[in-house]
């Protein structure tokens, strides 16, 4: 994670809203106060969000990792995007 001061990221505010969305590499911004924030992407920011949503579903986490401990793998077929239902 790249980490920059409070000045310089005002300076080059637009400079790393791009760097964020294009890299997916949060920023540190720190300042002379010693409350610190990171710059992420909207895009990334909702991932964060929904992985916290379906975090919090009670006994989600376990099913999927029970899924993935106990079914048979070898006989999954890969999705295709044009295929029908």
């Amino acid at each position: 994670m790249s980490t920059i001061n409070i000045t310089n990221a005002r300076a080059n505010l637009y400079q790393l809203v791009s760097d964020v969305n294009v890299g997916f590499n949060p920023i540190t911004i720190v300042n002379n106060k010693g409350k610190n924030a990171v710059l992420i992407s909207e895009d990334e920011w909702k991932n964060i969000e929904e992985t916290l949503f379906l975090s919090s579903i009670p006994g989600y986490v376990d099913n999927i990792n029970d899924i993935r401990k106990n079914e048979d793998w070898n006989s999954a077929k890969e999705y295709k995007n044009d295929e029908e239902w």
